[in-house]
């Protein structure tokens, strides 16, 4: 009520207001004032102000597809973790929930080249996601990309015991600590609709997102 009564329209004000004092004169009122329009680059600050607000804001369903994607290279790459999971019981106690799915992943020798396909096609080459949506799944497609150089020189260099063994054992070890803390990193920080940029990954994924 008290809106609408401020909105109701001003009397007309019409006539003249007498000043008393030393001298009295007559004042004219305009019975139409014109009051000076706000400058155009306050209105053009307003506008700025709000479209980046609305800019800065991340849908729940876009923080949540972008989070899942990181589960992608993990899963594609847990491999890499089978000496310090067996070794530290702490990291089995933190993957035994995954296990489901990390095993329907394994399931099928294609299921990563598989995903692969439909994350990089059906997403970041999808315009009608957001560029928040594409830039973290590419980000997840150019992290297990980079596991191909892990895995041929695990190929073409496979000790079975000695100093070769533990030079294989620490490698394995970091590429597996270095794909959980980007799970982690990633996940968590899209769930709060934060962009994760991970070390070397992110400014490739930025020349893929148009």
């Amino acid at each position: 009520m008290a809106i609408s009564h401020l909105l109701s329209p001003l009397p007309s004000l019409t006539g003249q207001l007498t000043l008393t004092g030393r001298s009295s004169s007559s004042l004219p009122l305009n019975s139409n004032p014109h009051f000076p329009k706000p400058s155009p680059s306050r209105e053009r600050a307003a506008t700025l102000v709000l479209r980046s607000k609305g800019d800065d804001s991340v849908d729940a369903s876009d923080r949540l597809i972008s989070a899942v994607c990181y589960f992608y290279p993990f899963f594609d790459g847990i491999q890499y973790g089978k000496f310090i999971i067996t070794q530290y019981q702490p990291f089995q106690i933190l993957i035994q929930p995954l296990f489901p799915a990390i095993k329907a992943f394994k399931s099928f020798p294609f299921n990563g080249f598989l995903i692969f396909i439909t994350l990089y096609f059906v997403v970041v080459r999808n315009q009608n996601f957001s560029r928040y949506v594409r830039f973290n799944t590419m980000q997840a497609i150019v992290l297990d990309v980079l596991l191909i150089f892990p895995d041929l020189l695990e190929r073409s260099f496979n000790p079975t015991d000695g100093f070769g063994l533990d030079v294989v054992m620490s490698l394995d070890s970091t590429v597996f600590l270095f794909l959980l803390v980007s799970l982690i990193y990633g996940f968590s920080a899209c769930l709060f609709g934060l962009v994760p940029r991970l070390p070397i990954v992110a400014d490739a994924a930025d020349r893929q997102v148009l």
